[in-house]
């Protein structure tokens, strides 16, 4: 039945990997079932048989499919079926969008659709690994036109030793998780997070994942060699040479005058008019082509600002090749809030709130790996103010989400530990102005917002982007630090390295290009280090130089104690009568967790003292000879019962009340009364005997 049904294996990493073809999804134009040890990847990629119309990019989507069923769980959802895509499916599908991207024709208009559904997973084995291997080899082996194969593996460092596709276990020990993508000359990706990592240290990782790469792509080719697909031919959206000719002579010169200045709204105003004048012309002798018409405009500005670059070593606001443009910082710049923090690079600003809260308001995960939660979450808004467009905002889209996550890696790794700050961290970024490099504006404002709000980060993080033109050879190209928009658009590669003064934290590398020489990608991270070593003593450092001692006056107060896991029950009481009794009494939030960490959360540190008091005197055990405080609840002909804690009476006998002879318990204390009290003697049955008159 399956007789094209074909098994390729190989050994990746120290375990097998399987990829079946020719089974299932025989109507995409190329599938395969990817088995790295036991997880298991389908992969199907598809293509339109025409353009859309009207379109003016190459419309690829990526989507990797979480299914819970891979891991055993059944949804938690109300529907218990899988709803929209997790943060992290959403990131994963980015990294695999990444390096395929610009092996596409820049000239094809068809919809390309890539679905990677994850359908077992082994813990040892990442199914992000197993989606992008099964991407190219879908790819490869299908009719659409591409140019690749790829391949990519996740390197970690333990103990100095760079190791390819870690375990579990290993992922757990690593200092770092760094994904490379790779074509069998070039490095297509980097998507990073390291613990504060040397950067010779990271250019050595990216270089060992690269050369890993090189065994499957080979093994890729192989079967690319066996079953590949003729591809198709599709119509090019490329414009006729004499159009282009035509078009760029006419505006040329008119749009080297607009571009020359800093200014992006000033660009954009002096473009208009010869946009205008060229369809004005033009129009009539291309009809139907506006679309094609503006493609020659567009390409007309990327070879200007790329001569410039490649000939004149000339940048469109005059800065040299390793400048940053004019910074500016400032925190505590909203009164109410705990902390918040706002970076100016340029055109390019980012606000930064961080509210602190208590542990238990950490994000909780339904998801396919072992992480359930985050007690640090960054979330990044990008509104269409930001770059003078109207456009309504319908909340966070990819771009967003992976802008937030780049910023959330870079700072994760100088973060206090829950033991030294019990509080789960949110920092919310909202960009004012985009001109090039918001998520490392982000980065920086974060950092700042942090410390402000009273964080005791362990370094400061600063991040840049570094930019990349290149011309015919691999030797000629340029390198641009702190990349504007206008760089970014008609550039090679959007270089993004967050890190402190001893190493780097994060990367994340775009590019348009087939991929990127290793003198590249050294060249790139020197003038990152470089870059963010000024941004943070020119700018950041004066702006605050080290974490406040203290949190912000509103901000929650927390105090954490320790107890023992087997008291927990009583503090909690029968259906939390102790507990919810505390809380409404002293005006806090109690957690527990199961190890016995206690976090009293509140405003009025006179009400968490309180609590903290209450519950001590709940599991301390009671000690002879020691004075208490306690409240008069029960009053007996013959003593009275004090309450020392919510579940320990003691009883005064009625002679124990006053150094002379009572006749009634009522002539000395009443129900109600807080009386200070001495522990006489705690029977083997537990029965607590106090003392009025020894504790006064």
């Amino acid at each position: 039945m399956f007789e094209n049904f074909k098994v390729y294996e190989t050994e990746f990493a120290g375990r097998p990997l399987k990829i079946e073809t020719g089974k299932m999804a025989q109507l995409a134009n190329g599938s395969c079932l990817v088995r790295y040890g036991e997880t298991c990847v389908h992969v199907a990629v598809t293509a339109a048989a025409k353009p859309r119309d009207g379109v003016d990019f190459f419309p690829l989507s990526v989507d990797f499919e979480e299914k819970l069923y891979s891991v055993g769980k059944i949804p938690g959802s109300y529907t218990k079926r899988e709803g929209r895509p997790s943060d992290k499916a959403i990131l994963v599908s980015r990294v695999i969008d990444r390096p395929i991207r610009p092996l596409f024709p820049k000239d094809m208009r068809n919809d390309v659709s890539v679905v990677c559904t994850v359908m077992s997973v082994d813990p040892d084995c990442q199914p992000e690994i197993a989606a992008m291997i099964g991407t190219s080899f879908a790819l490869s082996i299908s009719d659409i036109p591409w140019n690749g194969p790829i391949s990519d593996v996740s390197v970690g460092l333990i103990d100095g030793e760079f190791i390819i596709n870690p375990t579990k276990k290993q992922r757990e020990l690593s200092q770092m998780a760094v994904t490379v993508a790779s074509t069998d000359s070039r490095i297509a990706m980097i998507e990073a997070g390291a613990n504060i990592v040397p950067d010779d240290v990271m250019y050595n990782g990216i270089m060992a994942g690269h050369e890993a790469n090189q065994k499957i792509i080979e093994f890729i080719k192989q079967a690319q060699r066996e079953i590949g697909k003729p591809k198709f031919e599709y119509p090019s959206n490329k414009p006729a040479k004499e159009m282009f000719e035509g078009i760029r002579d006419f505006a040329i010169e008119d749009i080297k005058l607009a571009l020359d200045t800093d200014d992006k709204k000033v660009r954009d105003e002096r473009l208009k008019p010869i946009y205008e004048a060229v369809h004005e012309k033009f129009d009539e002798i291309y009809p139907d082509s506006e679309a094609k018409i503006d493609e020659c405009l567009y390409l007309t500005q990327k070879t200007v600002v790329r001569r410039w670059l490649l000939d004149e070593q000339k940048r469109v606001d005059g800065r040299g090749m390793d400048e940053i443009r004019p910074l500016a910082a400032e925190v505590s710049l909203l009164p109410r809030v705990h902390g918040s923090g706002m970076f100016t690079r340029g055109q390019t600003q980012v606000l930064t709130v961080a509210t602190l809260g208590p542990v238990n308001e950490q994000q909780n995960f339904d998801g396919i790996d072992d992480e359930e939660s985050k007690r640090y979450i960054h979330h990044y808004n990008f509104p269409s103010y930001s770059v003078g467009e109207t456009k309504p905002s319908r909340g966070p889209g990819r771009r967003e989400i992976g802008h937030g996550a780049l910023a959330e890696r870079a700072l994760v790794p100088v973060l206090p530990s829950e033991e030294e700050f019990p509080y789960a961290i949110r920092s919310v970024s909202e960009t004012f102005e985009s001109n090039g490099s918001t998520s490392m504006a982000s980065t920086c404002a974060s950092c700042m917002s942090l410390m402000a709000a009273g964080v005791p980060i362990k370094k400061m993080v600063a991040g840049i982007s570094c930019g990349l033109v290149t011309g015919e050879t691999d030797d000629d190209y340029v390198l641009l630090t702190d990349i504007q928009g206008l760089e970014d658009f008609f550039g090679d590669m959007d270089f993004k390295v967050t890190g402190t003064t001893e190493g780097i934290t994060a990367i994340q590398m775009d590019i348009k290009i087939h991929g990127l020489t290793r003198p590249i990608v050294e060249g790139a991270i020197a003038r990152c280090r470089e870059a963010r070593l000024f941004i943070m003593d020119t700018c950041m450092k004066p702006a605050i130089a080290a974490p406040r001692d203290h949190v912000g006056e509103l901000a929650p107060k927390i105090i954490q104690t320790k107890v023992d896991p087997e008291k927990i029950g009583e503090i909690i009481g029968q259906r939390g009568k102790t507990i919810n009794a505390i809380i409404e009494e002293t005006g806090v939030k109690i957690d527990i967790d199961d190890d016995g960490n206690v976090f009293i959360c509140g405003v009025e540190q006179a009400g968490m003292d309180k609590a903290l008091k209450i519950i001590r005197s709940i599991v301390d055990p009671i000690e002879v000879g020691k004075t208490y405080e306690g409240k008069v609840v029960r009053i007996m002909n013959f003593g009275a019962f004090v309450e020392l804690s919510p579940n320990k009476d003691g009883l005064i006998h009625i002679s124990k009340l006053a150094d002379h002879r009572v006749e009634k318990v009522e002539d000395v204390v009443n129900i109600g009364d807080v009386v200070k009290v001495k522990v006489l003697e705690v029977d083997r049955m537990g029965k607590i005997s106090l003392s009025l008159k020894d504790a006064e």
